[in-house]
């Protein structure tokens, strides 16, 4: 049996990989088409169809004014502000319906809205209200994506280094957001109708490949769940952790010494928790407050990155779609270092801390020295991109999946799509803040948008400060012990 369990945990870590790989994959192409559909006119010369000096001849309608960028950031804020609210109801379905189903038709239904998108093209509309109703439909239906992968991973994974293999796991975001940008790359300049359909496809494919072949629970295949936090020391499970020290009770990595119960049967199927419920748990405010500011510099990192690169840089459509993937390289290490590193320490909150504080003055730095050259263009756009993704990817991972299984659940595990859904729908409003925050103050002057983004970053530090506290106290507990100090 044990082959088959290593088998089937290898299986659901490669379908949800793709699964949120192909969402993020099929997000990524209206920050790559923003620059087609407003593009520098005048470096095409004049305008074909008459004698007009126009500089907007080649924009495509109704992006060709003065507001351009306003509308643009609208169109970020429509999905994004329907992919947060839908969230927060996600987690309640998800805890409540089959888990393949729900992730299955929501892949195949946002294959169907991102595909919308790009007909717009070939269908020659030229009306906003076309595009906003088509980003609202997909952010909402995208919301089943988070809550399913990570709720299913959960089932299969106990504690044992969750941090690392969830950060390996996690750069599915930054590749989807890497091939998205690839693909998009591949039609912007041709036909941009294409850059979303062939992204629509590919997730509507996924999804159904996930239909058939992905496995909610171990009980499923006559496999063992793993520990979660109900342990006794005869117990051998390799995912579990052992450590019974510090601020590992935060984030759900409890002293088996706190435990006396065995585990509930398999038979016995645990109410799903309800919202307020998830909320009472410790560190689900104070993270979820964190990652609304993270997911805050990171989004608008992803929907206006190329655009940037193409006003400061002066770099093509295609050229700088292809460098803004170089951020999201930096995401994928910097989503396994920051899991690595709190493993190790036993510190989710520091290592965001620090991570934050970092991420700060570099930001400072890559908007004005960042541009001197293609080399530090390069360097800078993957260390931001590590410090700026590492706390976000561990935030949504790592630490959700903690808290989802947290000892004061009392070995109701059915509460991981739910503090999931809370946790990525409270980030998601700051995802929808940043973009379209980015989109009123960048008419004002690039330097703004990155002191905008600045503060969010030492506001997401500020929110983790009580439990970064506590978790040193933590530390200094055994130290203190050791050294024959008396704590109190």
């Amino acid at each position: 049996a044990l082959p088959s369990s290593h088998s089937y945990r290898g299986l659901t870590l490669v379908l949800t990989f793709l699964s949120y790989t192909s969402y993020h994959l099929s997000r990524k192409p209206i920050s790559i088409v923003k620059s087609q559909l407003h593009p520098n006119c005048s470096a095409l010369g004049p305008n074909p169809h008459n004698d007009s000096n126009s500089t907007t001849w080649c924009s495509w309608a109704p992006f060709d004014g003065d507001n351009y960028k306003e509308l643009f950031g609208a169109l970020d804020n429509a999905f994004l502000v329907a992919y947060a609210i839908g969230m927060f109801i996600s987690g309640i379905f998800g805890e409540r319906l089959p888990l393949r189903y729900y992730l299955s038709g929501g892949m195949v239904l946002s294959g169907l809205f991102t595909s919308l998108f790009g007909l717009g093209y070939f269908w020659d509309i030229h009306v906003l209200w076309y595009f906003i109703i088509v980003q609202v439909c997909n952010g909402l239906v995208q919301t089943t994506g988070w809550p399913a992968v990570v709720a299913c991973v959960g089932n299969w994974f106990g504690k044992g280094k969750r941090g690392l293999i969830m950060g390996i796991w996690n750069s599915h975001t930054s590749v989807g957001n890497i091939l998205g940008s690839l693909i998009a790359g591949a039609w912007v300049s041709s036909a941009w109708g294409l850059s979303f359909v062939v992204p629509g496809i590919i997730i509507t494919a996924v999804g159904i490949i996930c239909f058939f072949f992905l496995v909610e629970y171990p009980e499923d295949v006559d496999c063992s769940p793993p520990v979660h936090h109900v342990m006794t020391t005869s117990e051998k499970d390799p995912e579990a952790v052992t450590s019974n020290e510090g601020p590992l009770s935060l984030s759900g990595q409890s002293s088996v010494d706190h435990h006396s119960s065995s585990p509930k049967e398999p038979a016995e199927e645990p109410e799903a928790i309800s919202f307020l419920g998830a909320l009472r748990i410790p560190g689900v405010v104070e993270f979820s407050l964190c990652l609304l500011f993270a997911k805050l510099v990171s989004y608008t990192f992803l929907y206006w990155l190329p655009l940037y690169i193409v006003n400061v840089a002066h770099f093509g459509a295609k050229e700088a779609g292809d460098l803004s993937t170089l951020f999201d390289v930096g995401g994928i290490l910097g989503g396994i270092f920051a899991g690595l590193i709190s493993d190790y320490t036993g510190g989710r909150a520091t290592t965001c801390c620090v991570m934050l504080v970092v991420a700060a003055p570099m930001l400072f730095l890559y908007n004005h020295v960042g541009q001197n050259g293609i080399g530090t263009s390069i360097a800078m756009l993957i260390v931001c991109g590590a410090l700026v993704n590492g706390p976000y990817a561990l935030i949504t991972t790592a630490v959700s999946a903690d808290l989802g299984t947290h000892e004061s659940l009392k070995g109701n595990a059915k509460a991981l799509s739910t503090v999931t859904a809370i946790i990525d729908g409270t980030g998601s409003v700051g995802a929808a803040l940043g973009p379209l925050l980015a989109g009123l103050i960048s008419p004002t002057g690039w330097n703004n948008v990155f002191y905008m983004l600045i503060a969010a970053d030492v506001l997401a530090c500020l929110l983790l400060a009580r439990v970064v506290v506590k978790e040193a106290r933590g530390w200094c507990g055994p130290m203190a012990r050791q050294r024959g100090y008396v704590v109190t």
